[in-house]
C-alpha cells in the first residue's frame, strides 16, 4: 500500500514513535514547566548551558532519553538536554514558526468550530505559544491570551500531522 499526503506523515510518524526508557513515545510533545530552563549540551548538570530559555509554556519536543535527562528539540530546531522535572505533559504548539519574519501581513486564523469556512475569533502572528486542549488529525483546538478557538494542525508546530488527542 503506497500513501501520500498527510497519511504519509501518520505512517512515518506511527512507524518512528518507540518507547523510551520512561515508557512515554519517542518522540513526543511537551512543554516547558518552569520560566527559567537550561538546555545543556550534554545530559548532566556538569554539562555547559547552551541556551537558557526564560518563559514558562514553550513546546519541545522529546527526541531522547538517558535517566532523567531529556533530549528536546524546540520550533526553531535547537536542541539540547534538560531535566525531566523542569517539563510538563501539558500540550502548546508555536503557530507557524516557518512564516515568522515573512510578510507583516500573514496571520494564522483561529476559527470558532473545526471548519476553514467558520467564524474566525482571532488571527494569530506566526510564532504565537498557543495552548493544545486536544487535536482531531487535521484541526487543533487551542487557547491563546484569553481567545479560544480551532486551529488547522498544520499551521501549528507542536502537534504531529494527522496526530489525534485530547
Amino acid at each position: 500500500m503506497l500513501l501520500s499526503g498527510a497519511g504519509a506523515g501518520v505512517a512515518a510518524h506511527a512507524q518512528a514513535a518507540t518507547k523510551g526508557p520512561s515508557g512515554l513515545p519517542l518522540p513526543r510533545f511537551v512543554s516547558l514547566k518552569a520560566k527559567r530552563v537550561n538546555l545543556r549540551v550534554g545530559p548532566g548538570q556538569d554539562y555547559a548551558v547552551a541556551w537558557l530559555y526564560t518563559k514558562a509554556g514553550v513546546p519541545m519536543e522529546v527526541i531522547q532519553e538517558y535517566d532523567n535527562w531529556r533530549r528536546v528539540r524546540d520550533a526553531e530546531g535547537t536542541e539540547g538536554w534538560v531535566y525531566q522535572s523542569l517539563l510538563s505533559g501539558e500540550r502548546t504548539a508555536v503557530t507557524a514558526p516557518w512564516k515568522m519574519g515573512e510578510a507583516q501581513d500573514e496571520f494564522i486564523d483561529m476559527h470558532r468550530e473545526a471548519r476553514s469556512n467558520a467564524d474566525v475569533v482571532a488571527r494569530l502572528e506566526p510564532g504565537v505559544v498557543v495552548v493544545v486542549k486536544t487535536c482531531n488529525g487535521d484541526w487543533c483546538e487551542t487557547q491563546a491570551d484569553g481567545a479560544g478557538g480551532w486551529v488547522q494542525q498544520s499551521e501549528i508546530w507542536g502537534a504531529y500531522p494527522g496526530e489525534a488527542f485530547k
